[in-house]
């Protein structure tokens, strides 16, 4: 088979022999963890930010004092106005309306499929991106509570609309003080930004198909989306990527475990070898 459609680091193969017989390869799957306790795991990672995330809710004030303070900051970087994107977006509403769309249903259900493809098919990799995005996850949460930010479309000095609620759908409600199910001060960093770029690079990593460098367009086309929404600053996907490369840099890659299976019905099984080039 052509190597360019191989996994980039195949999980590695148990290979049994015995006297007088073919060998058999068989995917070691020694390293994919229980499914409930993963499952439990996941649910329990899940719950603990959002609940936490609502514990900042209420500092209407610090967070739009940050907001200033970030827009500042862009505007002393030189960084393009999120308007840009904006106005780009604003030139249809079919267009904006399906850019409202992938920022509340694209977010979690990708996350979640691609945990799920790791876990069957790349049990290794699966691990590793677990704890990088629940690394990532941790920090922003720490930085919600810490930094409380409104969005762009609430800030009068930025003059965005808030696309989701004028044009739909939205995860919002109108009033962020009688929101009950998200913090919409919790601003930076991206999550979604984040967690797309993480899923990019954990495809990238787990396979190695020539097509693989297309998985980038996932984060892109999410940095455009909530960005032209008004929903983040650029500020706020620049420091999600810093906390995703400290966590990518801390959390390494596990390295494929060594299996040994014996046949107990051979009366004298061969050593069996593991690898992923046997």
């Amino acid at each position: 088979m052509d190597s360019r459609t191989e996994p980039a680091e195949r999980e590695p193969d148990i290979t049994v022999r015995e006297p007088g017989a073919t060998a058999v390869r068989k995917p070691d799957t020694s390293a994919r963890p229980p499914l409930v306790r993963e499952l439990l795991l996941v649910v329990g990672l899940f719950l603990v930010y959002k609940f936490g995330r609502q514990l900042a809710n209420g500092h209407t004030g610090e967070a739009f004092h940050n907001a200033h303070r970030v827009w500042d900051a862009e505007r002393a970087l030189r960084l393009p106005g999120e308007g840009v994107v904006q106005d780009a977006l604003l030139h249809g509403e079919t267009l904006i309306h399906i850019a409202n769309t992938y920022y509340a249903t694209v977010h979690f259900p990708a996350t979640l499929l691609f945990l799920v493809w790791l876990y069957l098919r790349r049990p290794r990799h699966y691990v590793w991106a677990r704890r990088v995005l629940a690394a990532l996850t941790a920090a922003a949460l720490v930085l919600h509570l810490g930094f409380p930010l409104a969005p762009p479309r609430m800030l009068d000095a930025a003059h965005l609309v808030d696309t989701a609620q004028v044009y739909g759908p939205s995860v919002y409600a109108s009033e962020p003080a009688t929101d009950t199910m998200a913090n919409q001060f919790a601003a930076m960093p991206s999550l979604h930004f984040g967690w797309a770029l993480m899923l990019a690079v954990g495809m990238i990593v787990a396979t190695s198909s020539r097509w693989r460098w297309l998985w980038l367009l996932h984060p892109l086309l999410t940095l455009l989306v909530v960005v032209g929404t008004a929903n983040h600053y650029w500020l706020d996907a620049i420091v999600a990527t810093a906390l995703l490369g400290i966590a990518l840099a801390v959390i390494r890659l596990p390295r494929p475990g060594s299996s040994l299976v014996v046949r107990r019905s051979a009366p004298a099984p061969e050593l069996i070898t593991t690898g992923a080039g046997r």
